[in-house]
């Protein structure tokens, strides 16, 4: 048994394929894109926005959280609350007995809570500072998403937000399991979660370029790897696990998922966000987490990729892939589904791909039809039903974050 792995024992999914890992689940391994064509938001004069994006659907928070509750909470925390009840849940833990002195909180978000934040400048703007709401702030900060997690579920170990932008949950993930191996802690949890389409976030992501286009059919705008590709859909949603040090999980006879055996973080040191054209610090994410796990690159099964559907994101990425895993293991995008989640993106393919692990299945790269010719790598058009023993999932963000996790059956 690795002594650096930690026991996954719980999960908790929302997204736009649907609220709950059940309904999630089917839905990815399903393989039907979620896009919506939607909003008129003005860029700029002469210059209308419609955007593609991949929303959660039938979120009630209202009746998933209580109205009172839910009143106080931005959506980007009412989401990883409903997630980390369910993964708590399945973990078989109850926080009324607990010693919430070693259970800590590790979230991962790139964006806060930029509804919030946006009604607040409206109502400054347009009826003076006294209107805004003297809850616009403990529901805009980032970090409010852990501390109403430690409220919620009485945990008063280390309790922290990461931002490594689109790489936030994989680096929330890897830092909540760097708590447990330094013995800080028992039991963490621990993911990503994102709210943040609104109509200045989804502009200014098209003024980079970044955004699918909006000609096509929505479900299918979201077109990781595929020659067709022109950017990334935007989405939102959570994904929360918990994770434990072997020694506690085992103790209380706890059912593991799968473990989380590797970690490993680098920098492209290179543009604010472009990727480097040879993928240097997702190459070196990749090699640092398998040796942290102590997994050669040749006994890895199934990554499931970053890709966005972003032309220069994917290629470098598939580029990396072939370079670091010459073996050519079953490759899959889950975003071909869900679309970007941003800050979340990393932990729901981590959740995804402890699922890949517990039940031997690999799910579609949605909206695949061709790849590049340069593109060597093995991708899953359709679900695959085969053992799978060890994962590497990536994350790349922007200002050059990169992040791997690898996951392993034992």
């Amino acid at each position: 048994m690795n002594d650096r792995a930690v026991a996954v024992t719980g999960l908790g999914l929302v997204t736009p394929a649907g609220i709950g890992v059940p309904a999630a689940w089917e839905a990815i391994c399903r393989g039907r894109g979620t896009g919506v064509l939607e909003g008129d938001p003005a860029t700029r004069p002469g210059q209308t926005g419609r955007y593609v994006t991949c929303r959660v659907p039938g979120f009630d928070a209202d009746a998933l959280l209580g109205a009172q509750r839910a009143h106080r909470l931005e959506r980007f925390t009412q989401f990883a609350l409903v997630a980390a009840t369910e993964a708590l849940a399945d973990a078989g833990l109850s926080t009324a007995s607990w010693d919430g002195t070693r259970v800590g909180v590790v979230i991962g978000n790139s964006s806060g809570g930029v509804h919030a934040y946006t009604l607040a400048q409206q109502t400054h703007d347009s009826t003076g500072p006294h209107s805004v709401s003297p809850l616009t702030l403990p529901l805009y900060l980032s970090n409010m998403v852990a501390g109403q997690a430690a409220i919620a579920f009485d945990a008063t170990g280390p309790c922290l937000v990461v931002n490594t932008a689109c790489a936030s949950g994989a680096t929330a993930i890897g830092t909540a399991r760097d708590l447990l191996l330094a013995d800080r802690c028992d039991i963490v949890v621990t993911g990503g979660t994102e709210a943040a389409l609104t109509p200045v976030l989804l502009s200014g992501f098209a003024q980079l370029g970044a955004l699918a286009g909006t000609g096509g059919e929505p479900a299918a705008a979201s077109r990781p790897f595929d020659t067709a590709r022109d950017g990334f859909v935007m989405a939102e949603g959570a994904g929360i696990m918990i994770l434990e040090r072997q020694a506690h999980a085992r103790a209380r006879g706890a059912r593991v998922h799968a473990r989380l055996a590797g970690y490993g973080a680098a920098a492209d040191a290179h543009h604010p966000v472009a990727p480097h054209p040879e993928g240097a610090g997702l190459s070196a994410a990749v090699r640092g987490a398998l040796a942290d796990a102590g997994v050669s690159a040749a006994d890895v099964d199934h990554v499931n990729a970053h890709a966005t559907g972003t032309p220069r994101g994917d290629a470098v990425e598939a580029k990396v892939l072939s370079r670091v895993l010459p073996h050519r293991p079953l490759v899959t995008s889950v975003k071909g589904v869900v679309g970007h989640t941003l800050g979340a993106a990393g932990a729901i393919e981590a959740i995804c791909s402890v699922l890949s692990v517990a039940h031997g299945t690999v799910p579609p790269t949605a909206n695949l039809t061709a790849t590049d010719p340069e593109n060597d790598l093995d991708i899953a058009r359709s679900v695959v039903r085969r053992k799978v023993d060890a994962v590497v999932t990536t994350s790349v963000g922007f200002g050059g974050q990169n992040a791997a996790l690898v996951v392993t059956a034992s």
